[in-house]
């Protein structure tokens, strides 16, 4: 935030000759309907009440939405050069210093939630966001109204009371920050709150009244892989670096690498040894994490000990 300053607000700036933004929502619910419920989201809920369950964000279990979202933004631009000729423009989707919620916002893709996420009356908010800079100056399209009422399920649902205010975010006790971009020791006093969720977090959003009408993805590209939407803890801890490079081969989890991946993990072990366990998954998850106790990173070495110490 820092290094790019307001480069962010400027969006000439970044591209120089940007006179519009176009933007665009692609919605990721996977394609299969997985459910035991009627409704998908008291399923995810109840997973993070399972404590030897490893819990994932639903984005994440397919595809990397950065190749996806890309690779569709492209294709709709050729049309627009095909349509309007020669355009300039670059195309970003979460990939530079964009403040995509705002341009969101404002271009009518929705509202500001009080969780800061985009919200739609017809697609809830569990959908990725993208842009294209273009050198046309385009009219603007009308902004949403908000609909969020005196409602604040999201600031109330959050482990970690990450969201201090409506619309006010400490991403520094966000567990989406803390398990994906915090690259060292999660802090002792959050590893407790962060329960089983070992990346990412969706508990502000499976919460939300309007997720009732969260979009399913045409594309199979956000199906899950690799079972991440009902592995335990135990069976990712098996993964070694070599295996966790192929399962995660065209995943978004793959960027962050297999020690930061045994982090999380061991922190979420170390939750659910602290609940009441079977002798047999006590046992199991103390045997899955010993594997990992003089691994080369002293970060996970200190998050096993950690885990190991109840």
């Amino acid at each position: 935030m820092a290094r790019h300053g307001l480069t962010r607000a400027r969006p000439a700036e970044l591209v120089p000759g940007t006179l519009s933004v176009i933007t665009a929502r692609m919605d990721y619910l996977p394609q299969v309907e997985k459910t035991v419920s009627q409704d998908w989201t008291l399923d995810e809920l109840q997973r993070l009440q399972q404590p030897t369950q490893a819990v994932v964000s639903v984005y994440a279990r397919g595809r990397d939405y950065h190749k996806v979202m890309r690779q569709r933004l492209q294709q709709l631009s050729d049309k627009l050069q095909t349509e309007l000729g020669a355009v300039g423009h670059r195309v970003f989707t979460d990939s530079a210093p964009v403040l995509e919620v705002e341009l969101a916002v404002r271009s009518g893709l929705g509202w500001r939630g009080k969780h800061t996420l985009v919200l739609h009356r017809e697609a809830g908010s569990f959908f990725f966001l993208g842009e294209i800079f273009v050198d046309v100056a385009l009219a603007p399209t009308p902004v949403q109204s908000e609909h969020c009422g005196s409602c604040s399920a999201c600031i109330s649902a959050c482990p970690t009371q990450a969201i201090t205010a409506p619309y006010r975010l400490d991403a520094r006790r966000c567990i989406s920050y803390l398990t994906i971009e915090h690259a060292g020791s999660i802090p002792v006093e959050l590893r407790p709150l962060i329960g089983n969720r070992i990346y990412g977090c969706d508990d502000c959003q499976l919460v939300c009244p309007w997720n009732k009408f969260a979009k399913r993805s045409p594309l199979p590209d956000f199906d899950e892989r690799h079972g991440l939407g009902s592995a335990s803890l135990v069976q990712l801890l098996q993964w070694d670096e070599a295996s966790f490079l192929r399962f995660t081969e065209g995943s978004a989890i793959r960027r962050i690498g297999h020690a930061r991946w045994l982090r999380n993990l061991a922190v979420a072990a170390g939750n659910a040894l602290r609940q009441t366990l079977s002798p047999a998954d006590q046992q199991a998850l103390r045997q899955a994490l010993c594997i990992w106790q003089d691994h080369e990173s002293d970060v996970v070495r200190e998050h096993v000990a950690w885990a190991l110490a109840h």
